[in-house]
C-alpha cells in the first residue's frame, strides 16, 4: 500500500463544479438580459429614456379680440402668471411641503390650496402642471422667482388674461371670463383645470370661437426636473376677432346719462336689425370676475336692489303699459270685423264693469276720442271699451306674430321670453278660467302681459321697416337674420305710425317732450303699474321707490334719411314722458349731432 498517494475529496470537488456552473449560468442570464435590453429592445427603451427627460406641455391660445363698429378695442389680452405644481418633479420633498411653502410665501390659506390640489389631482397627469394659484401679482411673482430654483416642482405659467377697457358700459353685452368649474370641465374635453372660459354675454355665447386652440410645446428637463430646452411642436391657434355693431361712443354716452339708475336702453337700425347700443344700468366691473371676485364684492352685487347683474334689455320682463296699445290698435284694425277707426268713444275718466271701476290716467277724462287720439293722448277708457269684447286667444296669437311672448334670438345668453296670456295659459297656471275684466287690463298692457325692451324695439322696427323685422344682431358684418313679417298691412301700419308721430308733434301728445328740429320722430309712452296704490295723487318722490311705476318710451326717428329705433325703460321711473322721455330725447340729439357732423 502506497501511503504517500493523496486522498481525493470527491464531495468538495463536486461542490466546486456546481458553484462554477451556477456562476456560468448567472453570467449567461445577465448576458441574455443585456442582449434583450440593449439590442432586442434597445429602440424601445431609448425612446422611454428620452421620455423621461422630455415632456409635452400646452401653450395657451390668445383669446380673440373684440372691437366696436369703428374698430376700437373693447376687450383684449394681457399677460398673466399662474403658479402650478408638477408632481413628478417633487422628488426631494413631498407635495405637502410644496403646498406649505406656497401658502407661506404667498400668504394664502393652506386648506384652500390643499382642497384645490386634491380636487384636480385626478384630472392632471403627474408630469403636467396643476394650477394652484391664478393671476399672481408682480410682488408675489418676484418673491417666487427668487426661490423657484429651490423648488423644482413649481412652474410659473404665462397665459393671456382678459381685460375689458370699458367694463361697466359693456358688462351685459360682452360678459366676462372666469375660471372653469367642475361641470364645465366634465362637459368639454378641451378644457383643463385653471382654464378661463366665457361666463356671460358674447364671451359665453361664442366661447369656442373666441377661445382658439391650444398649442403643444416640448420641454427637455434634467434629473432635477429643471427645464433646459424648449421647442414648439404645435403652435396655438388664436381665437377669432369680433367686430360688433355697437358704437362705443353711443354706448358710453347712454350709460353715462342713465347715471347708474336702474334702466335699459336699446338703439337699433330697423333696416338691418343691427343693434347700435344695448345698455343695462347699473353695470358692474367685469375685470373683477377675471381676477377672481371677492366674497364682499360679490355680496354687494347680489344684494344691490337695482340688480346690476341682470341684463334688463333681454332679462328684464315688465308690464309694457300703454306701449302695448300699439299692438292692440293694430289688432283692432286687422282682426276685429267692422272696426271703424274714426268711431268716437266718450271718456269720462273711468269705465265701470260690474262692481269694478277702471280708471283712466286722466282723472277728468279725454272726452270724445277716436283711435288716433286714443293713441296720441293714451286714453285708457277707449282701450278698456274696445278691449272688453276682444277674443283674448286671438290677441295672444296676434301678439306672438308681432314678436312678443318668445325670445328674439339675439346672440346673448339667458334671454327671457316674456308672457302673452291666453285662456289655456291661465287655466294651466292658476286652475281658473279667464275673466272678462282681465281683457281690460291686457288692453292697456297690464295684467299678465310681460315684455322685454328688446322685444318692443324689434316690434317698432317692423312698423317702420315696411312690416319686416329681423333677429337683432350684435355683429357688424352679419347678414340680416331671420326676416319676419308683421301681421299688419301697409295701410294699418301707416295709421299706427301716423299716430306715433302725432304723439310727438301734437301739443296734447304724451311724447311731445321729444319734439325737435332736424328729425322726424314718433313715439309711444308707457306708465306700467307695479302695484295698485290707493292714493294716486301722491307725488312720485313721496312714493317708496319699489312701488313706483315703470317708465317706458318706445320711439323711432328719421334723421337725414336714416332710421333709428330707440326704446327706454326706467325701472320705477314714474311716468313714461318724464321718466324716460328726457333720456330718449338726449339720445336723438346725440344722433342728430353725429349724423350732421359727418
Amino acid at each position: 500500500m502506497n501511503l504517500l498517494k493523496p486522498k481525493i475529496n470527491w464531495e468538495k470537488d463536486y461542490s466546486s463544479k456546481i458553484l462554477l456552473g451556477l456562476i456560468v449560468v448567472v453570467f449567461i442570464i445577465f448576458g441574455l438580459r443585456l442582449w434583450f435590453l440593449q439590442i432586442l429592445k434597445g429602440d424601445f427603451f431609448t425612446e422611454k429614456a428620452l421620455d423621461n427627460r422630455t415632456r409635452l406641455t400646452k401653450i395657451y391660445a390668445p383669446r380673440g379680440l373684440i372691437f366696436d363698429r369703428n374698430g376700437r378695442l373693447l376687450a383684449y389680452n394681457e399677460p398673466a402668471y399662474d403658479l402650478a405644481l408638477v408632481r413628478e418633479d417633487c422628488r426631494q420633498r413631498t407635495c405637502n411641503f410644496y403646498l406649505k411653502f406656497a401658502s407661506n410665501i404667498l400668504g394664502l390659506n393652506l386648506e384652500t390650496l390643499v382642497k384645490k390640489f386634491k380636487k384636480n389631482i385626478n384630472r392632471v397627469k403627474p408630469f403636467e402642471p396643476l394650477v394652484l394659484v391664478s393671476n399672481l401679482s408682480f410682488r408675489d411673482l418676484a418673491r417666487l422667482e427668487t426661490r423657484i430654483l429651490e423648488w423644482p416642482g413649481f412652474r410659473i405659467i404665462v397665459r393671456p388674461r382678459r381685460y375689458y377697457k370699458f367694463s361697466k358700459a359693456f358688462a351685459h353685452v360682452l360678459g366676462y371670463v372666469g375660471v372653469v368649474d367642475e361641470k364645465e370641465l366634465s362637459e368639454d374635453s378641451e378644457l383643463d383645470p385653471g382654464d378661463y372660459i366665457g361666463k356671460g354675454g358674447i364671451e359665453k355665447v361664442l366661447e369656442k370661437k373666441l377661445r382658439g386652440k391650444k398649442g403643444i410645446k416640448k420641454l427637455e428637463v434634467n434629473a432635477l426636473g429643471r427645464v433646459f430646452k424648449e421647442e414648439i411642436v404645435k403652435p396655438p391657434i388664436p381665437g377669432i376677432d369680433l367686430s360688433l355693431s355697437l358704437d362705443l361712443d353711443l354706448q358710453r354716452y347712454i350709460y353715462n346719462i342713465l347715471e347708474e339708475k336702474a334702466g335699459a336702453v336699446v338703439v337699433m337700425r330697423p333696416e338691418t336689425g343691427q343693434v347700435l347700443a344695448l345698455v343695462s344700468s347699473p353695470g358692474y366691473d367685469t375685470n373683477k370676475f377675471v381676477l377672481g371676485i371677492s366674497s364682499k364684492d360679490w355680496e354687494s352685487l347680489v344684494k344691490n336692489p337695482l340688480h346690476p347683474l341682470r341684463n334688463k334689455v333681454i332679462q328684464g320682463i315688465y308690464p309694457p303699459g300703454s306701449v302695448f296699445k300699439l299692438v292692440v290698435a293694430a289688432f283692432l284694425l286687422e282682426k276685429v270685423p267692422h272696426f271703424f277707426a274714426q268711431e268716437k268713444i266718450f271718456c269720462p275718466g273711468y269705465l265701470k264693469l260690474g262692481r269694478r271701476i277702471f280708471r283712466c290716467w286722466k282723472r277728468v277724462g279725454h272726452g270724445w276720442v277716436d283711435l288716433k287720439r286714443a293713441l296720441v293722448e293714451s286714453c285708457d277708457v277707449y282701450f278698456y271699451t274696445k278691449g272688453k269684447d276682444i277674443n283674448i286667444d286671438l290677441l295672444h296669437d296676434f301678439a306672438l306674430e308681432c314678436g312678443f311672448g318668445k325670445v328674439t334670438g339675439i346672440a346673448l345668453p339667458f334671454e327671457k321670453s316674456g308672457l302673452i296670456p291666453s285662456r289655456a295659459w291661465k287655466l294651466k297656471r292658476f286652475k281658473e278660467p279667464w275673466q272678462g275684466g282681465e281683457n281690460l287690463n291686457v288692453a292697456i298692457g297690464q295684467g299678465y302681459v310681460l315684455v322685454t325692451p328688446l322685444q318692443v324695439a324689434r316690434f317698432i322696427s317692423g312698423l317702420v321697416n315696411n312690416g319686416i323685422f329681423y333677429t337683432p344682431s350684435l355683429f357688424l358684418n352679419e347678414k340680416r337674420l331671420n326676416p319676419q313679417t308683421l301681421p299688419i298691412n301697409k295701410r294699418n301700419r301707416e295709421k299706427v305710425i301716423s299716430a306715433m308721430i302725432e304723439t310727438v308733434e301734437s301739443e296734447h301728445g304724451t311724447a311731445r317732450c321729444l319734439k325737435m328740429k332736424g328729425a322726424v320722430l314718433g313715439a309711444k309712452t308707457g306708465t306700467a303699474q307695479v302695484v295698485k296704490l290707493k292714493d294716486k295723487k301722491r307725488k312720485i318722490k313721496e312714493i317708496p321707490y319699489k312701488y313706483r311705476d315703470h317708465a317706458w318710451m318706445a320711439s323711432f326717428g328719421i334723421i337725414k334719411g336714416k332710421k333709428y329705433v330707440v326704446v327706454c325703460l326706467m325701472e320705477h321711473g314714474g311716468h313714461g314722458a318724464s321718466g324716460s322721455g328726457p333720456i330718449v330725447k338726449s339720445i336723438y340729439e346725440y344722433l342728430l349731432k353725429k349724423v350732421t357732423n359727418r
